[in-house]
This record gives structure tokens, sequence and C-alpha cells, in this order.
């Protein structure tokens, strides 16, 4: 897929102010900060009173930000507190007992944190047909909320014959830990043929997310109430990213936000993109928005095979605010912790629903979001103007505004990223990101003014070490 940005301002979800204060934004001045190896929000974070729902207590008190409600009006917690959590262990010691796979831990974290609100566990069957078929979930009220991917945990027959007739089952993480419980348990038949296709519009073979999380699970699944036992942490040197829906909440109100727009992505940050978001907070406070925060927020589940990982992508997203491309002061980075489907308008949903949990009220798309080319067909899976369309149609997202993309693409007279003039097209080279990727693996510099030098070197050493291996392991084969 093209490495090509857009932007305008679709009316089909704006509430936008109408008075329009001068302002100019172009003075002001970009301090580079090092933000890779320690993350200050983590020290600064605060609390205020509001509306919760938390895994054990009926109505904690926790931060809510008055930008945007999240969907249902409070947010999720299904964190246990941690007074009792060595009793919730002791009491998952006795319960039958079902063993999480590493994208199934991410989806615990995705609903322990509240990125699902108001879904409270992995989905039963009701809340399942309801996304799977109408990509959205209706409350007692009558309202709906959008919830586009289900949410489900996947068990084969022994497990669910050592389950019997259990009410409750705890959750065991891959390393052994126990993780969490599930109550009031539902055992319902995983059709994994009309998941995929309702999620992907297709079944070809080859999917990623299918590949690795469906096509080897068990043909049922298990949805009930969730309670984890403690906050989930990777122990990969980048858990002070991961801030919860609540704690970036903290930090917009910390900051005094009256806008908030994320960027999501699963690929390194070069100049087209930051020359989309810079215009973006300057289009804001054109707007009449006074302070324009940055949600830069780089998905940190399951990705495939040949994405570059996420430890690169962070220190590259680092050297991008260091090198002062995007300004730290209005900035704020943070993981998204949801597996990727790579299922285009259908889970692009999703990623915007989350980001209104998070206290988002503006969120940028793209060409193709969510997209992948066809497993079996030398084409793209998607349209790529689909997601932008659907995304402004999409029930319970109403109150998001969405913000499409512009044109960018290479200035070979600038040399710079720039947005697209149609009158002198022959001056503008589109860099996808197979030709960025090939430019990295062989060691080669791509235009001036593309990406940050500081970030094209840290591609360019991660490419190096994959190379490096490949070059041990087949000495390796022929050695032998």
């Amino acid at each position: 897929m093209s490495l090509t940005t857009r932007l305008h301002i679709t009316t089909t979800h704006l509430n936008l102010k109408t008075t329009i204060t001068k302002t100019n934004p172009h003075n002001t001045t970009i301090v580079a900060k090092p933000i890779y190896h320690s993350n200050p929000l983590t020290q600064s974070l605060f609390s205020r009173k509001m509306c919760s729902i938390s895994s054990s207590t009926k109505g904690s008190l926790v931060v809510k930000s008055s930008l945007i409600d999240p969907d249902g009006g409070c947010l999720v917690d299904l964190v246990v507190p941690e007074s009792q959590r060595d009793l919730k262990v002791r009491e998952a010691e006795s319960m039958a007992k079902v063993k999480l796979t590493k994208i199934d831990l991410e989806w615990v974290h995705v609903l322990g944190e509240g990125w699902a609100s108001p879904l409270r566990g992995f989905m039963r069957e009701d809340e399942y047909l309801q996304s799977l078929h109408f990509n959205c979930l209706r409350m007692k009220d009558g309202s709906l909320v959008n919830m586009s991917l289900p949410i489900v945990l996947a068990i084969d027959d022994e497990v669910k014959e050592r389950i019997g007739a259990s009410l409750d089952v705890a959750l065991v993480g891959p390393d052994g830990d126990f993780v969490g419980i599930l109550r009031s348990i539902e055992i319902f038949k995983h059709n994994k043929e009309e998941r995929i296709a309702r999620t992907w519009g297709t079944i070809a073979p080859g999917l990623p997310y299918v590949e690795e999380a469906i096509t080897p699970a068990g043909k049922w699944l298990i949805g009930g109430d969730l309670e984890v036992l403690k906050h989930i942490k990777y122990n990969d040197g980048l858990d002070n990213y991961r801030l919860s829906p609540q704690q970036l909440r903290n930090e917009f109100d910390k900051r005094e936000a009256d806008a908030v727009f994320a960027f999501q992505l699963r690929n390194p940050v070069h100049n087209g993109h930051a020359l989309l978001m810079n215009d973006t907070r300057r289009r804001l406070l054109e707007m009449g928005y006074k302070n324009p925060i940055l949600l830069l927020h780089p998905l940190g589940g399951f990705t495939k095979v040949d994405d570059v990982p996420l430890d690169v992508r962070m220190e590259q997203h680092s050297k991008v605010l260091e090198d002062g491309v995007l300004d730290p002061e209005t900035t704020i980075v943070s993981i998204f912790p949801s597996p990727m489907h790579y299922a285009g308008p259908t889970e692009v949903q999703w990623h915007a629903k989350a980001r209104i949990n998070a206290g988002a009220n503006f969120y940028i798309v793209g060409r193709d979001p969510a997209g992948i080319i066809h497993p079996t067909e030398k084409r793209d899976l998607y349209d790529p103007d689909h997601g932008r369309k659907v995304l402004s149609m999409a029930p319970g997202l109403e109150i998001l505004n969405i913000l499409p993309f512009r044109v960018a693409a290479y200035d070979t007279v600038g040399k710079k990223m720039a947005f697209f003039d149609p009158s002198r097209a022959k001056d503008f080279l589109f860099i996808s990101g197979t030709k960025m990727r090939m430019y990295a693996k062989n060691g080669e510099n791509p235009p001036d003014g593309f990406m940050c030098p500081g970030g094209w070197k840290v591609l360019v050493k991660y490419y190096e070490s994959l190379q490096t291996g490949e070059d041990k392991q087949k000495a390796a084969v022929l050695s032998t």
C-alpha cells in the first residue's frame, strides 16, 4: 500500500466550533526532547472524581476528560483492586482453567482497561452476533455503541469438557500466571467460516490474523464477565508507554486540551505523516480551538510477520520527536494494545471507537485504513476509499469528528514531503511502503526530506540486523 496521505474535513460527523479566531500557529518554536527511554506522563498523571465502572465496586471514582464521553457514558475498569487480588487468586486456583494465547492476553489487556467500553468481558453469544452482523451493540436504553470486531475467547473440546457445569473459570496466561476470572460463563459454537467471512469479506487463505488466531483455535467460544487480576505488563521496556484510556484522559485534562486528534499507525513515521499531523493542528487552531493535542498512537498488539516490530517503531517515533519533526509539547505518544486484524473498513471502526474511550474527539483516517493486499491475488483486498466513507456513516461513531487524509507525496522540486499539487503532478514522487523497505534493506537513503535522519537510521539498522540473521542462517544450512 502506498504511503500517500490525504486530509480534508468531512462534515458528516463534525460538530465544530464556528467562531474563527485569529491565530498564528507558525511562530511556535519546536523544542526537541528525547522521549523514548522514559515516559514522564506516568509520573504526572492525576486523579479527579467521575463516573466509572470497575470490576468489583459499584461506583468507584476515576478520571473523565471533559472532551468526549466514553461509549456507554462510563469508562469500564475491570482490574480488581490490589486489596482483593490475593483472595481472587486463591479463588482462581480452585476453578477450571482456560489457557490463554499471546493474542488472548492482548484482548484481556484491551478489555481490562476499558478500550472496548461498555463491554465488560469476552462476548457472550448475543453480543457476538450483534457485533458480527450489525457492527454494534444495543444498550439497555435502546442506544447503539459501535463494536465492529468480535472480542471472543476460543476453547477446544477438551477444555469445554473440563469446564463442565462450572459457572466461573480462571484464565491462565501464556507464562502460567493467573490473569483473570471469567464469571457467569456461556459457551457457544465457534463457526469460523461465518466469523471470517463477516469480518474480512473473504475466506481466502493467508489472512494473517486468521492464520494466527482463528484457524488453530477451538470450535467453541466462551464468554462472561471479566475480572483482571492485575495490570497486564509485557516487560519489554515499553510498558511505560502503554497508557490506559483513563491515564490518557488524565493527561488531556492536565494539559487543558480542548481538542484531541488521534493518529493510529503500524508503520514508521515519515515526513508526509508529520506534515499531515502538523497541518491538522494548524487547521484546528484556525477553527478556534486553543490547545489541540496530538495522540500519536501506534498499534502494539499482534501484527503480521513482515511489519516493523513495535520496539523498532517506538524508537523511530522517538527520533521523530527528538529531531523536532513533531512538537513534544503538543504530542502524546502512547501504545494502543489491540491486535491487528487487517480487516479494512470493519476494523477501522474499532480503531476509531477505542479512541473515543481514550478521550479523542478527532480521528485521522487515511487511504485503505487497516487494509492489506489480497492474500491470493495481486490487488488491494478493500477499496482504498471505503474505510473513510464507512467511518463517516458508522452507527455509534456520530460523536467522533472524522478527518480524512489529504494527498501528500515527495516534492522533487522542493525536496520535501508536500501536499500534492495536480497542476505539477510530474514533480511529485509517490514512495510506497514496499519501496521504503527496499531502500532500508539495501542501505540506501531515500530522497532528502522524506524522513528525519535519526528515524531513517533506526530503520536501516533494523533491516541490516535482519539481513545479518538471514546470512547466518544460510551459512548454517550450507555447513550442514
